[in-house]
């Protein structure tokens, strides 16, 4: 007879010396940044309720539990296949790797209890709880701490590996700082989430179904709206407002085909932290949830327990929140999803922020908003915010200071208090003044003792962002020159033949020992800016190994940022004499290219920076 056992685990009781595996025709491996960066915030902001510095890591059993939610496993042939669950046993198991490994670089005890959650002692070898035999090659690098190429893997080990990446460039560990060890006893012990167990596939998939169907709770969206509804009396009025609540609904998880069931969630977390939130967390042990945080998590209460404030709770307000309000605030948070995913003429700094994941957007874009405003004026207003909003971020990555989902959520709640339901011409003064006092610039950061593009190199923090960087400089040389803004051409990594970095020096300190003191220096100097390019990937494999007179001619047939090395790029090129001309830019060609050519490149970059993220765009933004 066929056994069906609910238990509540913890993190530690799940995965302790348990390996999961998944049907072949179960779904890919699908978490979000998005997704990664709300439970990293929802699990800080749980740790910190009860954590206080000078804690004995035994008070962590004192701690508030945090619950993630139930899982379904059939249990057949000796292994436990995750029938419904496998986003979260992935998503937990990149977590506990990077934790391993951040304890383990500290030289931390906590290592020996956290490894065999990871994987089991098998005869010696390792054999890791998650065991899904393609995926096991990324789970394996990354334990290891070993080099991964992801392209052309599998979708499911291009998720996880960026997933991991973007775990490495979260501020968890710095924002935790000496809480490490407690934050690492506390998620193996107080976090935990129900076990479905079934010895019967047919039991384990009709479980499933029950949950996903006809037993599915309601929504947050869901009780939101039926906590607007039940206020109206007249029933014609209540049926319309539900069709309207509805199809709006429907437009956003259904957009551009692409369903997605938690798209109608975000949009409302979106609006009502843009235009609501008054209050957020200190960031302090101790410290409570506030509106920001409420949002975020159960945000049906959240406006249930501040009607007076949104002004609801009769059957006018309620319609108009209903029937206007939300409507209005979904077609403008669609708007952004369009032009985040389309290179769109007048609002290419959404693009551009989206390439960056920057998580925040889509919420501050929604703070200046007012329903009254026109399409013309809701697009201006985005496209002054999204400027602004592109001039802070990248200010502040060549600085290496961390943007990511945690470190800015206290600046973008700042931010929507600031700009909320402003004009036009109040947005465009407030974020030109912000701007103006900015103690963050290209030119570095007095706070943080960084000297901005004078400093910038590659490294595994700037990669993404210098690669960011080059294909905006290489896109405004173009277009400047006379050609197509090809932007969206330079990172789209999606094409046969995409655009890589080029390092104008071969990987060869030997050809250059006379120039370079040492491979430190040479390797240095190889990876900052002013020696960087970017070519097709074809062309980039074929120059590796030449040196820079051999690269030359080649660099001459690309765009003209690279071209710009060789002579000929000067000659009969009236349009980018002109774009040099008018912007008083250094561009010059080189017979070599060593120390002082390097540095010559980097005042280039300086001053096409300057000219690409000037805060003369929110003006033109505006226009």
């Amino acid at each position: 007879m066929s056994t069906i056992t609910p238990h509540y685990r913890t993190v530690q009781q799940l995965l302790q010396s348990q390996s999961f595996s998944i049907d072949e025709y179960q779904r890919e491996y699908k978490w979000e940044k998005k997704n990664v960066d709300e439970l990293l915030s929802d699990l800080q902001g749980k740790f910190y309720n009860t954590y206080k510095p000078g804690d004995d890591t035994k008070k962590v059993s004192s701690y508030d539990e945090y619950f993630l939610g139930s899982i379904i496993v059939s249990k057949r042939n000796g292994k436990n296949y995750l029938i419904d669950g496998q986003q979260r046993v992935t998503s937990l198991t990149l977590l506990l790797i990077f934790l391993y490994r951040e304890a383990k670089a500290q030289n931390l005890q906590v290592i020996q209890t956290i490894a065999p959650l990871i994987f089991s002692d098998n005869l010696g070898e390792p054999k890791f709880n998650l065991d899904i035999p393609e995926r096991l090659p990324v789970i394996e690098a990354l334990f290891n701490g070993k080099s991964f190429n992801p392209d052309g893997k599998d979708e499911s080990i291009q998720t996880m590996y960026a997933r991991y990446c973007e775990l490495e460039d979260h501020d968890l560990i710095a924002d935790l700082g000496g809480a490490l060890p407690h934050f690492i006893y506390w998620l193996m012990t107080r976090v935990g989430l129900i076990e479905i167990a079934a010895d019967n596939d047919n039991y384990a998939y009709a479980i499933f179904e029950t949950m996903n169907d006809r037993g599915k709770p309601l929504s947050p969206v869901d009780m939101l709206k039926a906590y607007l509804l039940a206020p109206i009396e007249d029933v014609d009025q209540r049926n319309k407002a539900n069709q309207k609540w509805k199809r709006q609904v429907l437009d956003l998880i259904s957009w551009r085909g692409i369903h997605e069931p938690e798209r109608d969630a975000s949009c409302i977390k979106a609006w009502l932290r843009a235009q609501f939130a008054n209050s957020i967390r200190e960031r302090k042990a101790g410290s409570t949830d506030k509106d920001w945080e409420l949002i975020g998590t159960l945000f049906h209460r959240w406006v249930r327990d501040n009607r007076e404030r949104l002004e609801i709770g009769t059957d006018a307000h309620n319609l108009v929140m209903i029937c206007e309000g939300f409507p209005f605030f979904a077609k403008a948070y669609l708007r952004i999803l369009d032009a985040s995913q389309f290179f769109t003429k007048g609002l290419e700094a959404i693009y551009y922020n989206a390439h960056n994941d920057f998580t925040w957007q889509n919420t501050v874009l929604l703070a200046p908003l007012i329903e009254t405003d026109d399409d013309d004026t809701v697009q201006r207003k985005m496209a002054v915010a999204a400027t602004y909003l592109d001039i802070w971020l990248m200010r502040r990555v060549v600085n290496y200071i961390r943007v990511g989902y945690s470190s800015a959520s206290y600046a973008m709640w700042m931010l929507c208090r600031d700009i909320r339901r402003k004009t036009l011409d109040e947005l465009v003064t407030i974020l030109t003044q912000k701007l103006a006092v900015d103690d963050v610039s290209f030119k570095g950061s007095p706070t943080k003792g960084s000297s901005g593009i004078a400093d910038l190199g590659l490294n595994q923090f700037s990669r993404r962002y210098i690669f960011h960087l080059l294909a905006r400089l290489t896109a405004a040389t173009e277009a400047g020159s006379g050609r197509t803004d090809s932007f969206d051409k330079y990172v789209d990594r999606t094409v046969k033949n995409p655009f890589d970095i080029e390092h104008i020096w071969a990987n060869d300190f030997a050809s250059v020992n006379t120039i370079f003191s040492s491979t430190q220096d040479f390797y240095e100097w190889r990876n900052r800016i002013g020696s960087l390019l970017l070519l097709p990937a074809d062309v980039n494999r074929s120059l590796q190994a030449k040196s820079f007179a051999e690269k030359q001619p080649h660099y001459a047939k690309q765009n003209f940022y690279a071209a710009s090395l060789d002579p000929s790029a000067y000659k009969h090129q009236p349009q980018f004499e002109k774009f040099l001309t008018t912007n008083s830019l250094p561009f010059q060609a080189f017979n070599d290219f060593g120390k002082i050519e390097q540095q010559k490149r980097r005042e280039l970059v300086e001053a096409l920076v300057e000219i690409v993220w000037s805060p003369k765009r929110l003006q033109s933004a505006a226009i």
